[in-house]
């Protein structure tokens, strides 16, 4: 959640790096004292994790709002504390509401396959991000890095299901931690389109693969029923953006592009003129 509030930091080049290594640095040492205070920082916790989360999701529908796949009223920032306070009303309005009204088993199972399931996809998007750039890579560079990037996530896709099932033993997954190591390895091989100015992940590609066989293998330890929920509210997503959010950003960017053409670069706003 860190990473959302890019926006609102002075140097998020410098400050979003040390917000991240500071924030796991103090749960951790938090985590070694937890076992003395349990009652007080479980309801700490759970109070901290809400808050957090409000914080974060706010953020992303703020985007999501000055793309007008949703009311841009949910993008209006205040004035004085530059903070989206409509989309942060409702975000925690709407967790409270879920909260009280769901099971906790419930809210945990799908908590965790979305999270998990999204920190995948940034390791993706990662690996993607450094090794292609558009019109600069050839389409043979393309193919390898697909390719890689394909063994990647079946070699640990496969090894999280030989684990559940229980079938082949340590053959199966040594034969999927090989299949896993060699993707990687030529992956390593290849040239890289973008390389960071200021911080960037390390170890690339082997932190975001690992990251990839990991998210995995969590995922594949929970239970069958948070799959199903997954899968209908993805679907349900998807469905929204194909028949609403795509005719929306269209619509929104062509209107921005209109406006553009007659206004000079160092006037241009930071975020179009739909943007409240």
């Amino acid at each position: 959640m860190v990473a959302t509030m890019a926006e609102e930091t002075k140097n998020p080049a410098r400050d979003i790096p040390i917000g991240l290594v500071g924030s796991m640095s103090m749960i951790t040492i938090g985590m070694k004292w937890a076992k003395y205070l349990v009652s007080i920082c479980a309801l700490k916790g759970m109070t901290t994790s809400l808050l957090v989360g409000s914080m974060g999701q706010a953020r992303y529908m703020t985007q999501i709002a000055r793309s007008h796949m949703i009311p841009p009223f949910f993008a209006l920032i205040h004035p004085k504390t530059g903070t989206p306070v409509n989309a942060t009303l409702f975000i925690t309005l709407l967790s409270s509401i879920v909260g009280l009204f769901s099971s906790l088993d419930v809210l945990s199972n799908v908590f965790s396959i979305s999270t998990l399931f999204i920190f995948m996809l940034m390791a993706v998007a990662l690996l993607v991000r450094r090794y292609y750039v558009r019109q600069n890579t050839s389409k043979e560079d393309l193919m390898r890095v697909l390719g890689c990037l394909f063994v990647i996530i079946a070699s640990s896709a496969v090894g999280t299901a030989l684990w559940n099932a229980n079938k082949l033993g340590w053959i199966g997954y040594t034969v999927a931690a090989v299949v896993w190591l060699i993707g990687t390895l030529a992956m390593s091989f290849l040239p890289k389109q973008r390389t960071p100015k200021v911080w960037g992940v390390p170890l690339v590609p082997w932190l975001p693969s690992l990251s990839i066989a990991t998210n995995l293998f969590l995922i594949g330890s929970l239970e069958p029923d948070a799959f199903w929920r997954f899968f209908l509210c993805t679907a349900f997503m998807l469905l929204y953006y194909i028949f609403v959010g795509v005719h929306a950003t269209y619509d929104v960017e062509h209107q921005n592009s209109h406006y553009f053409k007659d206004v000079e670069p160092t006037d241009q706003p930071n975020h179009g003129p739909f943007v409240t």
